[in-house]
């Protein structure tokens, strides 16, 4: 493979080679702490309602609630064992005790719901609706570049620390429709990592580094969705959304031994969210267990008539969790990626599928060429980006462009960008037309199309990866991808990777589910119990 692809990788996020941290560029912290905001005023609104919570109900109500998923969640509440109110309370009352302890804070939190207790005691009056698959009532995180209408959205950056007044983004809208509880928002690598180069995964100037829990500065967190992963590892809430361009749910998802789900582009609406690439980006969820993943990617969708891509997708019946936890690899057909084979926990974990009755085809990937990947991102995003401006965010935002961001940087660039802002000066720099765009794009996806050819040729039901080493590809050929936890290497989470036909969403959910059964190793990170 060229070594553009390599490259490109590199500087976007997209590769997670393991490296040591002294030989890791990204490990090599210029700051931790937020310069810009201090957590403890993310916490005030909730300083009355926390005082009167103890230390002792907390413990009590760990069993109940530390790594369930929501069919036993809402089966504990039905059962009048917890609350919904409770419920938020505990996360609430977590992520405090862990979020202002200077050696195991994360600085995952960025801003908090101050109304979501209030919200929660209105499910709590109305619990009747929830079923034991349902999202209703469950605290939700979003990644901070997806708009709501009483919490700012950031994307990490100072240039829009007052996007305040919005509207919520579609995906926003179906979950509040389906009941669920949003309890803020979640760092991530400043504007969703195509901001700066070689700098620190998890990194953004409203929120800080954001750090791992199962290596805390000795693991990176993935990007650019590193708050939902970490936040989700360590038992801040239900369930987080992240966002996907190309790697981006399932390289924090990975490294943080969570499971992530990049759908096709168009299932999920990504209307109200701060773009890179309307060509690549899509929302997806980030959950502890495949189920929880099912049910929260169902309570997203719908068809947006202000999103070109949108498709409508029928919501899964009821009978689909059945489905699903009926599963078994059997009679399955699965590609392999011989390079991967030399890793081995992927090794075993192959063999452990062979041994469940699934078919696995060994794959030799052909060579392909990656070039113009790059030219993608910067000329979407410098088209994309000011729609968004214009057409989603604050009015009294004065930013309308790439550019205006770059030179509101350059007015106070230690606090704004202390790791440069390379990738925006290139987009600037970018003279490329839509219709040389169009061909690139074309190139592009006949390239990863080629390289994953095996999934339509021998009518695979998933090619088999390891956390986000083939998540590139899988975005320019138009294929969905599900990351599951696999194992550890020397601690650090690794995580196998289905990829699989565009709008395969449920089989991917599925294949997910039977293999997340069969092994059961997450584990939950040690300093976070």
């Amino acid at each position: 493979m060229k070594n553009i692809f390599f490259v490109l990788l590199v500087a976007l996020m997209f590769t997670t080679c393991k490296q040591k941290e002294e030989e890791n560029v990204r490990m090599k912290f210029k700051l931790i702490q937020s310069k810009y905001q201090d957590i403890k005023e993310v916490f005030k609104p909730f300083e009355d309602s926390l005082s009167t919570f103890s230390k002792e109900e907390y413990d009590l109500l760990k069993p109940l609630i530390l790594e369930q998923n929501i069919p036993t969640l809402q089966k504990n509440i039905k059962e009048g064992k917890l609350t919904y109110e409770k419920l938020t309370l505990f996360y609430l009352y977590r992520i405090v005790l862990f979020e202002s302890n200077s050696e195991l804070s994360l600085n995952s939190i960025i801003v908090l719901n101050p109304n979501v207790l209030e919200e929660a005691r209105e499910k709590d009056l109305n619990k009747s609706e929830a079923s034991e698959f349902s999202i209703y009532g469950m605290p939700i995180l979003l990644k901070d570049n997806i708009n709501t209408n009483n919490m700012p959205t950031t994307a990490g950056a100072i240039a829009l620390a007052e996007n305040r007044k919005t509207e919520d983004a579609f995906i926003v809208q179906k979950l509040k429709e389906n009941g669920a509880l949003i309890l803020g928002k979640v760092n991530l690598s400043e504007w969703a990592y195509f901001f700066c180069s070689d700098c620190p995964l998890g990194y953004s100037a409203v929120g800080g580094q954001t750090l791992n829990p199962y290596g805390r500065k000795v693991f990176e967190t993935g990007g650019s969705s590193a708050g939902s992963g970490v936040a989700i590892a360590a038992n801040f809430a239900v369930a987080a959304v992240g966002t996907e361009t190309a790697g981006s749910i399932t390289s924090p998802s990975s490294k943080n031994s969570v499971v992530g789900l990049k759908p096709t582009v168009g299932v999920l609406s990504r209307t109200g969210i701060v773009p890179i690439s309307s060509t690549l980006d899509t929302p997806g969820p980030m959950t502890k267990s495949v189920i929880d993943n099912a049910i929260l990617y169902n309570a997203m969708l719908g068809d947006d008539i202000n999103d070109e891509a949108s498709i409508k997708i029928e919501q899964f019946e009821d009978e689909f969790e059945k489905e699903l936890v009926s599963t078994t690899l059997k009679g399955k057909k699965l590609g392999v990626l011989k390079p991967h084979l030399e890793n081995e926990i992927y090794k075993a974990s192959v063999a452990k599928i062979k041994e469940a009755g699934a078919e696995i085809i060994e794959i030799d990937p052909p060579t392909i060429s990656f070039d113009g990947f790059l030219t993608l991102l910067n000329i979407d995003m410098k088209h994309d980006l000011p729609q968004y401006l214009k057409n989603n965010a604050d009015k009294n935002i004065k930013i309308a462009s790439v550019k205006d961001v770059v030179t509101f940087n350059l007015k106070d660039s230690v606090l704004r960008a202390p790791y440069g802002q390379q990738l925006l000066d290139g987009i600037i720099k970018d003279s490329t037309t839509l219709a040389e765009l169009e061909i690139v794009k074309n190139n592009l996806n006949t390239e990863g199309k080629k390289y994953l050819k095996e999934i339509i040729s021998q009518n695979l039901d998933a090619i088999l990866s390891i956390n986000n080493f083939d998540s590139g590809i899988a975005a320019v050929a138009k294929y969905p991808t599900i990351t599951v936890p696999m194992g550890y290497e020397s601690r650090e989470p690794i995580s196998l990777t289905f990829i699989g036909k565009p709008y395969s969403e449920r089989n991917l959910l599925k294949l997910a589910y039977a293999f997340e059964q069969l092994t059961k190793v997450r584990k939950m990170p040690k300093n976070y119990q």
